[in-house]
């Protein structure tokens, strides 16, 4: 069990602004894992609540992706900033896939490097 949050690159975003990005992507995904696959949430939690976090170029990408997860029934979450600091209102930030066993995320993510 894994979870994967994505995260665009191209917005050149301050760390403390991904680490905010992340989290919230990460904890909605999360608690929907924990609602619709209750088995792989408590799995993954009882087992380190592992994260990969991958980065993205473009919005496109990251709609992808999330699509992707979507057509793959994978618990998901798509952040979309409120528009307080860095950012307009509304951009598209951050995406989180899982938890979920790594065969369903796996094949979405594979290509993503590294953030």
């Amino acid at each position: 069990m894994k979870q994967v949050i994505i995260v665009r690159n191209d917005l050149k975003m301050g760390k403390g602004k991904i680490a905010a990005q992340s989290s919230h992507a990460s904890l909605i995904a999360a608690l929907n894992a924990k609602r619709d696959e209750k088995n792989w949430y408590e799995s993954w939690f009882k087992h380190g609540m592992g994260k990969i976090v991958l980065k993205v170029d473009s919005e496109e990408e990251l709609n992808r992706i999330f699509q992707l997860g979507t057509k793959a029934k994978i618990p998901r979450s798509y952040i979309n900033d409120a528009g307080h600091t860095q950012l307009p209102p509304g951009t598209a930030t951050a995406v989180a896939l899982g938890p979920a066993p790594e065969k369903y995320i796996d094949p979405i993510t594979k290509n993503l490097k590294l953030l």
